[in-house]
Formats: structure tokens, C-alpha cells, sequence
């Protein structure tokens, strides 16, 4: 297992992250999965013993069930060195000041899931969506005075766009607040909206990315054809509808180059998904999880896949989003000024 420091700071994280979005299986994550105290213990154990370091979760997830499983396994103890990540905004009661991301909000959340969890501090502490009503100056502070409390240690945002993470970092840099160090986003082969605003702002700003979903709920695992789906594994088949498929041609002819890639290496097409996105310039670590053992141990095998460049250049190929506004004048009539933060994006569009 490689380990590769989370943006700026001195953290060093494992290339691949456990999941736990299926871990306890409550309302509407009961599509996702199910797995209970029993199985997670050894799943847990098995993430950790083939090198992984960070835990990621949520208070959302099971409305806090994931959260607790986890403190149960765990047992207030860090076996390992091992790293636990959460993430709090979505509404967690039916209450005006349940959701968002006020620091009312934060900080109770915080604290909830640290009982949850069962210890003293979170490791890497990232507000999971966007709150539009709430200024950013009060969330910033209060991420800040979690840090200062000794509650959280970094952190990370997750799903923002491109100008909430600079006027973030913005008002980080001009108040003396703590700093998101991480992004978690939504990447994969079949969506890389993300090459556009979010990879070039981590290369510029120095933030780590972390992967969730990277097989696109399950669509990207080889198991579903053009013309085979089976329900069993696919989060998109059981009813969880992310990420949206906006052309599903275009989605099987992926399907068909990771297939192939993986019937020549003798691996599933998971694994070279995963692969696939360990390699990508700027990602750090790629969450993977599962509801089964199975799953866990195929994905965790994807840590020591190296994906060749004529393999690399076969799923490029089959994938590269189009050049958009700016991007495209940015190609015809910049390239000769281009940085590495703009490179990341046009530089496969210039043979480099």
C-alpha cells in the first residue's frame, strides 16, 4: 500500500480509504447496504491488515448507525495508526437548526459524532455539501475553533463547485482559519466533470482529493453489460440514484475497454477502475467499500495494480470529456503559457 500526504499538511494516507456507506443499513441506506457489527469488525480488520489507514464516514449514513458500528469496532482505540474521517451538513432531525452548516450545527454534530464514534478527536472533519445560507465566515470560524479544541484535527470539504472552495480558502488565508486541506469528489472513468474546476484547483491550492463512489455505484465493476444487468452489487440497479448516467452508451463502451483491460491482466474491471483513479494526477485515495467480503477484498487488490500507459491511454481515450468554455479558447490560443494546474486538464488535448 502506497501512503501520500493529504494536501498540504504532514497526514499521510493510504492510497485507498474504507468506505462505510454501507455499513448499518438504515432508511434510505438500506438500498446501499446493510452489513452489521459482526461483518464490519471483519471487513474492518481486513482494510487494516492490507495497509489501509483511513476510515471514512458520516453522520448521515444510517442516521448515524455507520457512525456507531464503527465506534463499536473500534472500541476508542486505533489499531494500527488507523485514521477516522466523518462529515456532517444534511439534516440529522426535523428541527430549523438540524442541517446546514452554522456553527450551532457544526459543532453539535461534532460533538455527536464524537460519542458516536467513541473517541476524542476526529482525524479529518469535512462539511459534506454546500449551505448557500449560511455565510462561509461562520462555518470557517467554526472549523477553526473545533481544530483549536482539540476535537478535529483537519479539514476537508465535500461536493463543492469551484468558487466555494477558493472563496473558502479565500477567507481561511485572510481571517487566520484553519484551512481545508482535502476535497472529497465524486470521479470516475464515466465522470470526470471534475478535470474541469476541482483536480486544477487541488494542483494549485495544495489539497488532497479523496474518491467516493469511484465505481460509479457499482456500474463500472464489470458486472453489468450493454445488454446484462443484474440488481445484485449495483447501487444505481437497487434504486440509489448517483451518480446520473447521462449517456448510457457511453457508459458500456467504458465498460467494455475495462473488461477487456481486465480479462488481459487477469483482474476484474474494478480493479482497473480503481487503478485507473490511484494513478490520476492529484488524487490521493480512493474510498472503496462493499457489501460483502468479496468486494472488499477485490477493491482492496486494486493497491497494487500499475495500470501501463497503452492501457491508460485505451481508457482515455474512450472517456475524455470534451473541451468546454473557457478551456477550449484557453487550447488554441494560450497553450504556449499553459501551468501544471492548466496542463491537467488540456495536456492530454496537446500530446502531453
Amino acid at each position: 500500500m502506497e501512503y501520500r500526504l493529504l494536501g498540504r499538511s504532514g497526514l499521510k494516507i493510504s492510497t485507498l480509504t474504507m468506505g462505510t456507506m454501507t455499513i448499518g443499513g438504515g432508511g434510505k441506506f438500506a438500498q446501499v447496504g446493510s452489513v452489521g457489527l459482526e461483518d464490519a469488525r471483519r471487513y474492518v480488520s481486513m482494510c487494516i491488515d492490507a495497509g489501509v489507514n483511513l476510515i471514512d464516514t458520516a453522520n448521515i449514513y444510517s442516521n448515524g448507525a455507520s457512525e456507531e458500528i464503527i465506534g463499536d469496532v473500534l472500541g476508542g482505540k486505533r489499531p494500527g495508526g488507523v485514521l477516522v474521517a466523518t462529515k456532517a451538513r444534511f439534516s440529522m432531525g426535523k428541527g430549523p437548526n438540524d442541517g446546514g452548516l452554522s456553527r450551532h450545527h457544526l459543532i453539535h454534530e461534532c460533538e455527536a459524532s464524537l460519542r458516536r464514534l467513541k473517541t476524542d478527536v476526529i482525524d479529518l472533519y469535512q462539511v459534506h455539501e454546500w449551505d448557500g445560507q449560511t455565510p462561509l465566515e461562520e462555518t470557517m470560524e467554526a472549523l477553526d475553533t473545533l481544530v483549536k479544541q482539540g476535537k478535529v484535527r483537519y479539514v476537508g470539504c465535500s461536493n463543492y463547485s469551484g468558487w466555494h472552495i477558493m472563496k473558502a480558502l479565500g477567507i481561511s488565508a485572510a481571517e487566520h482559519r484553519q484551512r481545508f486541506v482535502s476535497q472529497q469528489i465524486h470521479y470516475t472513468l464515466e465522470a470526470r466533470e471534475a478535470e474541469y474546476e476541482l483536480l486544477p484547483i487541488s494542483i494549485d491550492q495544495g489539497l488532497g482529493v479523496l474518491v467516493w463512489s469511484p465505481l460509479a455505484g457499482g456500474l463500472l465493476s464489470g458486472k453489468h453489460r450493454r445488454d446484462t444487468l443484474t440488481p445484485e452489487g449495483s447501487r444505481q440497479l437497487a434504486g440509489w440514484n448517483e451518480p446520473p448516467i447521462r449517456d448510457e452508451n457511453r457508459l458500456w463502451n467504458i465498460v467494455d475497454v475495462l473488461v477487456e483491460i481486465g480479462k488481459e491482466r487477469g483482474v476484474s474491471a474494478a480493479q482497473v477502475a480503481l487503478a485507473w483513479l490511484i494513478g490520476r494526477k492529484a488524487v490521493t485515495s480512493v474510498i472503496v467499500g462493499g457489501r460483502t467480503e468479496a468486494q472488499f477484498r477485490d477493491n482492496l487488490a486494486a493497491a497494487d495494480l500499475v495500470l501501463s500507459e497503452e492501457e491508460r491511454r485505451r481508457l482515455d481515450d474512450v472517456s475524455l470529456p470534451p473541451v468546454i468554455y473557457p478551456y477550449w479558447h484557453q487550447l488554441w490560443t494560450a497553450n504556449d503559457r499553459l501551468g501544471e494546474a492548466d496542463l491537467s486538464l488540456l495536456g492530454p488535448h496537446l500530446g502531453k
